[in-house]
């Protein structure tokens, strides 16, 4: 007879974790350490719940609940993504079934450090004031709480702090100060390195400065921490509708022609007029583009400002929006070999030094002095901060999605499940709303929202304890194996 602690054993061994490459900054690209191929973005910014599911209070961000994850990174894998972005997070969660999710499927991570509540961000109205030890505790705490997982592929040290001609005096050395904090504090409790970068506003009348300033070396110096390893730029400029000329993407491609870092969107996606047809796909990841290392679509699930590919219920359930059957329509369209295809000069490219040179307008900061760290922050970075949440990837046992899933026309997507690959993962063909069912779901869009929150998923515990649900059922499928 075989033993239960034999089957566990058994279940163990077969669920081991995949674990993806990293990704190291080598001139203008992103590049696969292993496979030595260039790395293109081809994302989507994650917040389910908009900046108010980050609550620390009833602790839960947007990469805590593994059975939320493991149904958004199934649909996710479908789409063809192969990172996402999340903005606020709570280093003192739990991430490990979310990252292992993630991971799983392919898809990689850039986490925003910082957050929206008083003292987890800099004050762009007032810089100096918010840049403090206890600032810089929290936002290592989010290095420590995401170094571990392979998948990490970036931190983003600040969003739009220059949003404006006023604030492009005064906060560009803060940005730098951070960005050299959190890089000195990686190389010292990391064992990779792992890229920081900005995002930054598309506000012509400082966009150019902001990477020319990010982007420089003080002194020339190969070893300047405060430099930006990557540039993202969120961009809105493209309508359904417009073209390579109305957007201004060869303006983008010349301002960012000679970047020393990679360059991409960290947000796109206009929605106007609705729904979006995402034109801009193509020319984004086509021939005339390469400068750029692609760019994350704002944003996964639908929110009052009206940006979602899917509509998510309080049970749980999901439906897909027009939006993302025509994303994954243009995905399905890219040519990944091109997207994967390095190019020698752009791998070698060195940065240039910082200097008043570089900057065009008189109202930007060529103030090129760092702040000094505040009081005790060498201490911190040396020693590491108390008692750090460390993040480590954990089998997933199971990959099949437990909630109900609704194609756009209503009907209900059968067999939904994460499929766990080696590498990346790219744009595959999938036409994930092809696969429902209009006789087994509702009859139309409406339909299909009314029984998404009548059903009452939400309140069974096992979706909230993905490691009891995975297990069980796993256990269940062996044990019935065992006795036939």
């Amino acid at each position: 007879m075989i033993s239960l602690p034999t089957i566990v054993a058994s279940l163990a061994l077969s669920t081991a974790a995949h674990a993806l490459n990293p990704i190291d900054v080598r001139g203008q690209d992103f590049i696969d350490t292993v496979t030595k191929n260039r790395f293109v973005i081809v994302g989507i910014d994650y917040q389910p719940g908009g900046q108010g599911a980050y609550n620390p209070t009833n602790s839960q961000d947007p990469l805590s609940n593994g059975t939320v994850c493991l149904r958004d990174a199934a649909l996710m894998q479908s789409l063809g993504i192969n990172t996402i972005r999340t903005y606020n997070v709570d280093p003192s969660l739990n991430h490990d079934d979310c990252a292992s999710v993630f991971n799983e499927a392919g898809i990689y991570m850039i986490v925003d450090v910082n957050a929206p509540l008083a003292g987890e961000s800099i004050d762009r109205s007032n810089p100096g004031s918010s840049y403090t030890l206890a600032y810089l505790t929290r936002i290592f705490g989010v290095v420590e709480a995401f170094k571990n997982y392979p998948n990490t592929l970036g931190f983003f040290a600040a969003n739009e702090v220059v949003n404006d001609v006023p604030t492009a005096k005064t906060n560009p050395p803060y940005m730098r100060a951070v960005q050299r904090d959190l890089k000195d504090y990686i190389a010292a409790h990391s064992s990779r390195p792992i890229p920081v970068g900005y995002s930054a506003a598309d506000v012509r009348e400082v966009l150019q400065d902001t990477w020319a300033y990010l982007q420089c070396a003080i002194n020339g110096s190969s070893s300047d921490t405060s430099r930006a390893d990557f540039f993202g730029l969120n961009s809105y400029s493209w309508c359904s509708g417009g073209n390579y000329q109305t957007a201004s993407y060869g303006t983008l491609v010349s301002m960012f022609g000679n970047s020393t870092i990679p360059v991409f969107f960290s947000e796109y996606g206009c929605n106007k007029p609705e729904p979006r047809t995402f034109d801009e796909v193509l020319a984004l990841y086509g021939s005339q583009m390469t400068v750029l290392s692609g760019g994350l679509v704002y944003e996964y699930s639908q929110e009052p400002s009206n940006f979602g590919l899917v509509d998510l219920y309080d049970n749980g359930t999901v439906q897909l929006r027009t939006d993302y059957d025509n994303l994954q329509a243009q995905y399905n369209k890219l040519n990944v070999t091109l997207l994967e295809t390095s190019n020698a000069s752009a791998t070698a490219l060195s940065p240039p030094a910082c200097s008043s040179g570089l900057i065009t307008s008189s109202s930007f900061s060529t103030n090129f002095t760092i702040p000094q760290p505040p009081a005790g922050a060498a201490a911190l970075i040396s020693s590491g901060i108390s008692n750090p949440n460390n993040g480590k990837i954990v089998p997933v046992a199971n990959t099949a999605v437990p909630m109900a899933v609704y194609a756009s026309n209503g009907g209900l997507i059968s067999g939904l499940a994460l499929k766990p690959v080696n590498g990346s993962n790219t744009p595959n063909g999938a036409n994930t709303g092809g696969s429902a069912s209009i006789s087994s779901g509702p009859s139309g869009t409406s339909t299909a929202a009314a029984s998404a929150t009548s059903k009452g998923a939400a309140s069974d515990p096992l979706m909230h304890d993905p490691t009891t649900n995975t297990i069980a059922a796993a256990l269940a499928a062996m044990l019935t194996f065992w006795m036939l």
